[in-house]
């Protein structure tokens, strides 16, 4: 009984991990952070060429790889054979559950994106992408947000 709770309450501390560490920036136009707050942008306007669906791809924090392989090696150690059979058991879940945990931390991770491809008045191209979070079309007008290195495509 005290090993299903012992693995219980691991498991739960891991899955916690998990889903703490796969908070991700956002890359929305619509988004600023504090620093970002109450600075000057350079603004451009042009016209929207095309517009392509991409997935963003979070950063990878290795919570998934640590909370998969922690319940992995509980689960597959406390189950399954005894003495040198539960270790190898162990071991094994460990790996193949840091395996499952990493591809699940990938997957969730990931976002809808648009790579948005602008026309500036002069004539120049501009590739940006952003968050999925507001729709462009070919011939709209848009604003070019440029500060710091990082622009954002606004109608």
């Amino acid at each position: 009984m005290h090993t299903l709770i012992r693995t219980s309450a691991l498991a739960l501390a891991a899955a916690a991990t998990l889903v703490a560490g796969c908070a991700a920036q956002s890359n929305s136009a619509s988004i600023y952070t504090p620093g970002q707050a109450q600075r000057e942008q350079t603004l451009r306007f042009g016209v929207v060429e095309t517009v392509r669906e991409v997935l963003i791809q979070g950063e990878q924090t290795g919570a998934g790889t640590i909370a998969g392989g922690a319940i992995g090696g509980i689960a597959a150690g406390s189950t399954i054979g005894n003495g040198g059979g539960s270790v190898a058991a162990g071991v094994l879940g460990a790996v193949l559950g840091g395996i499952a945990g990493s591809m699940a931390e990938n997957k969730i991770s990931q976002r809808r994106g648009l790579e948005i491809t602008v026309r500036l008045d002069n004539g120049d191209m501009r590739a940006i992408v952003q968050d999925a979070d507001e729709a462009f079309r070919p011939g709209e007008r848009v604003r070019l947000l440029s500060s710091g290195g990082t622009t954002r495509v606004t109608h």
